[in-house]
């Protein structure tokens, strides 16, 4: 409540001790033993080979180009970063700018670019170590020649309210690496909306930047609270189906939400320089939220404040990665700076709406290569700080 002072002792006793006895102190020593412990209590099946197995993995970026200058990095599955590629791509083929931003036809595009990049996000996003993506499969997907294809599908004068996946090319994959980059900033927003998911960037003087997201999913999390630690719940977003690419196997990674961004932009000599890292919070609204800050700083000419600041659409309702699959469309959210004729003819179209405040929350340190500083934006819609030191 509010003005209420929380303390959590166990937390800061186990910190304490990883500080002093590195990660086999959380694995192997005290800290996972007080997390069993707490387990077997709970009816949870964890082991202390669950614990002693564990491990982080260091993965490449994948990117696509944006009109020509700019790359766009996301993380590859088994989180939902290709969605949002997969979105771009496909507006990349359509002249923004000429649709008017917030338009309905912009909207109904977006939309339905949404609905095409999810229908393939239920069917083939996953651990890769377990029946996921390869990576000639994620090449397919991200590929501008599928994106073609994927477009060609959209009705600009009618909302699907059906999509199946498609059938991607394998073509090789290719990969390039964002750089490094100078001054310092840092933005970050802690999400109470649903308090599950903080998002925070940082750029230092040196020219390194850090685009990190951080969730225990709804709820909270589980629920459950083990030597400090609050244990999260993103086993729930496997798909118990036989035979999906994100089904329940013991040891893989649940297909996951949580997607940090960034991008790049081209230089004179067709180098590609840091130029932007930022994220959206809010479970299914990332990709879509990906995909409109990118339009609204490239193809909008918005500044990084203006771009998180406007009114944005979220679609929901279309088919999972759990199981669920859209019959009717979905419906579609829309904040207040839309207007009632944009959403009438979005009617018209066939789109179910509703409206209401965005749930997503939105952070970005821009680099600005003529000034040789960063910008900071943050969230309106929830607590979120920008600071330059």
């Amino acid at each position: 409540m509010l003005g209420e002072i929380f303390r959590n002792p166990q937390l800061a006793e186990s910190l304490r001790a990883v500080a002093a006895g590195g990660p086999q102190e959380f694995y192997n020593g005290s800290v996972a033993k007080e997390i069993l412990a707490s387990a077997a209590l709970n009816g949870l099946h964890l082991t202390q080979e669950d614990f002693s197995s564990h491990h982080g993995e260091w993965v490449d970026p994948i990117g696509i180009t944006y009109r020509g200058q700019h790359t766009v990095y996301e993380l590859p599955p088994n989180p939902q970063g290709l969605a949002a590629l997969q979105m771009l791509n496909i507006l990349e083929l359509y002249d923004l700018e000429a649709l008017g931003f917030n338009s309905a036809d912009y909207l109904h595009l977006q939309i339905e670019a949404k609905k095409l990049a999810f229908a393939d996000r239920a069917k083939f996003y996953a651990d890769p170590e377990f029946g996921g993506p390869s990576p000639e499969l994620i090449a397919g997907l991200i590929s501008k020649s599928y994106a073609a294809e994927r477009a060609a599908l959209i009705n600009m004068s009618s909302a699907a309210t059906t999509v199946p996946p498609g059938t991607p090319p394998s073509p090789a994959a290719e990969a390039t690496y964002p750089g490094g980059f100078p001054r310092s900033a840092a933005a970050q927003s802690l999400d109470h909306t649903s308090a599950d998911t903080m998002y925070l960037t940082v750029a230092d003087a040196d020219g390194t930047m850090v685009s990190l997201i951080q969730s225990n999913y709804e709820g909270f999390g589980s629920g459950l609270v083990a030597a400090g630690f609050g244990l999260q719940d993103r086993g729930s977003l496997f798909n118990m189906q036989e035979g999906a690419a994100n089904q329940y196997q013991p040891g893989k990674r649940p297909f996951h939400t949580i997607i940090p961004g960034f991008a790049t932009v081209r230089d004179a000599a067709g180098t590609e320089q840091p130029w932007l890292s930022f994220g959206v919070m809010g479970g299914n609204i990332q990709p879509q939220g990906h995909s409109q800050i990118i339009a609204n700083l490239i193809d909008f000419g918005m500044n990084p404040q203006e771009a998180g600041d406007a009114a944005r659409y979220t679609h929901s309702g279309s088919s999972q990665p759990t199981g669920e699959v859209m019959h009717d469309g979905g419906s579609v959210q829309l904040e207040g700076g839309v207007c009632a004729e944009v959403e009438a003819e979005l009617r018209r179209r066939g789109h179910q709406t509703t409206r209401g405040p965005n749930g997503g929350g939105y952070q970005a340190i821009m680099f600005d290569h003529e000034q040789n500083s960063y910008i900071g934006a943050t969230e309106m819609r929830k607590d979120g700080i920008a600071a330059g030191f």
